[in-house]
C-alpha cells in the first residue's frame, strides 16, 4: 500500500492541478490579509471559504483521479496485491497531496505576516486541521461513490450532488423542520443533526474554538449549553474522526467485494 500511496502522491504533485490549488490558497491568504489588515479578521473569512470550498475540491479530485486512474488500477489488479491496499493507497495519496497544498498555500503568506507572533495561531492551526478533516471525508466520499459507479458522468453527477446536499440542501432541510417542529424539545436532535454533516460539524468546531457560537444561532446556543466548550470541541473532533474512518471502511469492503 505505501508504494501505490508514494506514486498516487507523486503523481499528483506532478499534475498541474495540485499547483493551481495551492496558488489559489497561496493566493487567497495574500489577498485575506491585505484586505483585513488583521489576523483574526483574515481567520474568521477564511473559515467561510475553507467550509464550503475544501470539500468541494476533495469530492472533484478523488472521483477525477479514480476514473483517470482506470486503466493503471486494472493493471494492478493483475498484480499479487490486495484490492484494499491499491485503493486505499490511491485514496491516501490524493487527500495527502491536497492537504499539503491547503496548508502549504493557507500557511506561507500567514507565516510571513507573523502567525507566530499572533494569538490567532491556535484559531488558524485549527482552520488548518478542520481543512484537513473535510479533506479527508471528502476524498473518501469521493471514492466511494466512483467505486459504486462504473460509468464517469453518473460518478460526478453523484459526487456533485452528495457536496451540494451536504453544504447547501441539508442547511435549508435542517432549518426547516426545526421551524415546522419548534413547539417540542429539538435540543438533542439538532445537536444529532448536525453530527450528521461533516461540514456542519466543521464550522461549529471553529466557531466554538472562537468562542463566537452565537452566530451558530439556536445549534450553536444547545451545542455550549449541552457540552460546553472543550467538551464541545473533543466530541466534534470524535465525530469528525468518525466521518473519516466510516467511509474509508466501506472503501476496503466494496473494494473487496467489487467485480472488476
Amino acid at each position: 500500500m505505501l508504494k501505490i500511496l508514494k506514486y498516487s502522491f507523486y503523481d499528483l504533485m506532478r499534475s498541474s492541478w495540485s499547483y493551481v490549488y495551492l496558488g489559489f490558497y497561496l493566493l487567497l491568504g495574500i489577498v485575506l490579509l491585505f484586505l483585513n489588515n488583521d489576523l483574526s479578521k483574515a481567520v474568521i473569512t477564511l473559515m467561510n471559504v475553507i467550509i464550503v470550498l475544501v470539500p468541494l475540491i476533495g469530492t472533484i479530485f478523488g472521483v477525477m483521479y479514480y476514473y483517470n486512474s482506470k486503466e493503471f488500477t486494472e493493471l494492478l489488479l493483475a498484480q499479487p496485491l490486495k484490492r484494499s491496499s491499491i485503493f486505499l493507497g490511491q485514496y491516501l495519496g490524493v487527500a495527502i497531496s491536497l492537504s499539503m497544498s491547503l496548508i502549504i498555500g493557507l500557511g506561507l503568506p500567514f507565516i510571513a505576516y507573523g502567525l507566530f507572533k499572533s494569538s490567532a495561531i491556535w484559531d488558524f492551526s485549527l482552520l488548518l486541521i478542520v481543512g484537513v478533516f473535510l479533506t479527508f471525508i471528502f476524498s473518501a466520499l469521493a471514492f466511494n461513490i466512483a467505486l459504486s459507479h462504473e460509468n464517469k458522468i453518473k460518478g460526478f453527477g453523484y459526487a456533485i450532488l452528495m457536496w451540494l446536499f451536504l453544504a447547501i440542501i441539508y442547511d435549508g432541510l435542517f432549518l426547516m423542520s426545526l421551524i415546522i417542529f419548534e413547539d417540542y424539545p429539538l435540543d438533542k436532535v439538532s445537536l444529532i443533526g448536525t453530527m450528521l454533516n461533516p461540514i456542519d460539524l466543521s464550522r461549529t468546531l471553529i466557531l466554538l474554538k472562537l468562542d463566537i457560537s452565537a452566530l451558530l444561532g439556536y445549534t450553536g446556543a444547545v451545542f455550549k449549553q449541552f457540552f460546553g466548550t472543550s467538551f464541545g470541541l473533543i466530541i466534534s473532533f470524535v465525530m469528525l474522526l468518525v466521518w473519516v474512518i466510516l467511509p474509508v471502511f466501506r472503501i476496503v469492503f466494496k473494494s473487496r467485494k467489487k467485480d472488476f
